[in-house]
This record gives C-alpha cells, sequence and structure tokens, in this order.
C-alpha cells in the first residue's frame, strides 16, 4: 500500500475548523498522481498519448474529525482494472498521526482520448505500468457493468 504525507495548511479547513471536503479530494488526487507519477505516468508521458483521468465517482466516509497541528497520511490501494485498462478503481484511507483512521473514499474512474473526448483502453506502456502495481487482497477485474453499480440519471431543468 502506497502512503503520502501531509500537513493540514490553514486553506484546508472549513468554517468548522476542520479539515474541508475539497481537502479531502485534494489530499486524494495528489497521492494518486504522485503515486502513478513513480509509475511513469505524469502530465509529460499523458500529453504524448494524449490521455487524461477521468472521475466517474469518489465516495467520501467520514469516521471522525480531524484538525491541523498533526501531519495526515492518505494511503492509496489499487482495488480494480478492467483488462484494457480503460477502467480503474482506488481506495484511500486516512490516518492520523496516531494511525488511526478517520475517513475512507472509494474511488472510480477511467481513461479518456483528450482529441476525441471519449473513453479508451490505456496505451500498452501504461497498462505495463499498471500491471505491475501492487494490488489490493479484494482486487478484481472491472467491467463495463461495475461502472454502473451507482447509477444517476440526469435530469435537466427544461
Amino acid at each position: 500500500m502506497f502512503f503520502k504525507e501531509f500537513d493540514i495548511r490553514w486553506s484546508d479547513l472549513d468554517a468548522n475548523r476542520h479539515l474541508a471536503n475539497s481537502a479531502y479530494i485534494n489530499f486524494m488526487s495528489h497521492t494518486r498522481m504522485v503515486y502513478l507519477g513513480q509509475l511513469g505516468f505524469n502530465q509529460k508521458s499523458m500529453a504524448q498519448h494524449s490521455i487524461g483521468p477521468v472521475v466517474f465517482y469518489e465516495h467520501m466516509y467520514y469516521f471522525k474529525e480531524v484538525f491541523p497541528g498533526k501531519p495526515v497520511k492518505v494511503s492509496l490501494d489499487f482495488k480494480g482494472m478492467s483488462e484494457d485498462g480503460m477502467f480503474f478503481e482506488f481506495q484511500h484511507d486516512f490516518y492520523d498521526s496516531e494511525g488511526k483512521n478517520f475517513a475512507r473514499c472509494e474511488m472510480m474512474g477511467a481513461w479518456m482520448d483528450l482529441k476525441e473526448r471519449k473513453l479508451i483502453a490505456l496505451p500498452q506502456v501504461f497498462l505495463d505500468a499498471f500491471n505491475k502495481m501492487e494490488k489490493a487482497v479484494d482486487f478484481k477485474f472491472l467491467t463495463k457493468a461495475d461502472t454502473r453499480k451507482h447509477v444517476q440519471i440526469p435530469k435537466n431543468l427544461s
């Protein structure tokens, strides 16, 4: 499991003076990009292949408040991927300085061709990198049906 440590900054707090929702999202995406960067996924390599990640959902579960003053750790657990690499799923857990788990997030996403603006399978070089990642104990190969488990339909105003 990969971990990234963060100091809670003034700008990470909400009106209740604890870690704000937006900070959780920022800490998770930064953790993912640092880890993916170590695998060779970075702005330059993604631009060369004209691909980018798309988040389908991030489901947060809050167990306890956390306040500034001590660093927090965010984990990244590789929970699933489709065989062609198009879809991926990660779990992030948040830990205080004593190692107590104060929040969790399940997230799913996919890769998009930035020119065509449609979902695509990963190029082989990236697929090879993903296949080297440490996998969660409950890792599974994802199908399109897995991406629909929380189906939501847009409802326009007019």
